[in-house]
């Protein structure tokens, strides 16, 4: 079990003056960040901030023009099995007919194997990677048949499969219903006793009641070692001029602005 200390004396995640630029333009400027082991972090921010980038970046789906980022000590890439990643869209045809089982077998499938037949292991690991999440009774059910909620349970499932050490999640509850949100973050909670959690999200009042830390990403990175989403960070990422109409009203611990932004797509 992972300790609720952050111990950044030797993070998971070291990120050193990064920048990231597409087709010339700057999408991440100056990004420093250290997440300690057994953090649970949201990044949230505006569409086109970075945040979506930046994962990509941690997972080694992309490298930075300038600056160094480590994981687990070293280059992202040589050390993917011990990452598990929920990608924002998992493309998977709900009308195949393929079991929650069978989705889960693919977190184990490896490069250069990929037509291998999978061991009596291998599905001992998926079933108690599905009963993990509380999905071991809908192993046997088409990927069709379960509810937005359950599915994304089942592609979690896929990635602890190989029982990483860090979990990346790219706005895992956009097709699940405001209920549903909530047991998915409670889910989330109780597998960061063994797994550090960094969640790209929206659902900003969800995501504070469960998070340790939160990084605002808009081209550059705050990083607050707090869960309480403040009226000051949204302010930075999320500002309201005349024009645009801020169609939510928060107020949480008495700090929230009284108009934000919420929905911004990456």
């Amino acid at each position: 079990m992972l300790s609720n200390d952050h111990n950044l004396l030797d993070p998971i995640i070291q990120i050193t003056d990064l920048n990231f630029t597409y087709n010339g333009q700057p999408v991440l400027e100056a990004v420093n960040l250290a997440v300690g082991e057994g953090d649970f972090i949201a990044m949230i921010g505006p569409n086109g901030g970075g945040k979506t980038t930046l994962l990509k970046l941690m997972l080694g789906l992309l490298k930075p023009q300038r600056g160094r980022i480590r994981v687990m000590g070293k280059p992202a890439v040589r050390v993917s099995h011990h990452i598990g990643y929920v990608p924002q869209d998992v493309h998977i045809n709900q009308r195949f007919p393929i079991t929650a089982l069978d989705v889960v077998l693919m977190g184990k499938l490896a490069p250069g194997k990929r037509w291998s037949k999978n061991s009596a292991q291998d599905r001992r690991d998926v079933l108690e990677a599905l009963d993990r999440i509380d999905m071991a009774d809908n192993a046997h059910r088409r990927i069709g048949e379960l509810s937005g909620g359950q599915r994304q349970r089942v592609f979690i499932a896929r990635a602890l499969v190989t029982r990483p050490r860090l979990l990346l999640l790219d706005e895992p509850t956009a097709s699940i219903d405001s209920r549903g949100q909530t047991a998915f973050y409670q889910l989330l909670k109780r597998l960061n006793k063994d797994v550090t959690i960094v969640v790209v999200s929206h659902d900003l009042l969800v995501i504070s009641t469960y998070v340790k830390s939160v990084a605002c990403v808009n081209r550059r990175l705050y990083y607050h070692q707090q869960a309480e989403i403040t009226g000051d960070m949204l302010e930075t990422m999320y500002p309201c001029t005349m024009e645009e109409t801020c169609p939510v009203e928060l107020v949480t611990h008495g700090h929230l602005p009284h108009r934000v932004l919420e929905h911004h797509k990456e």
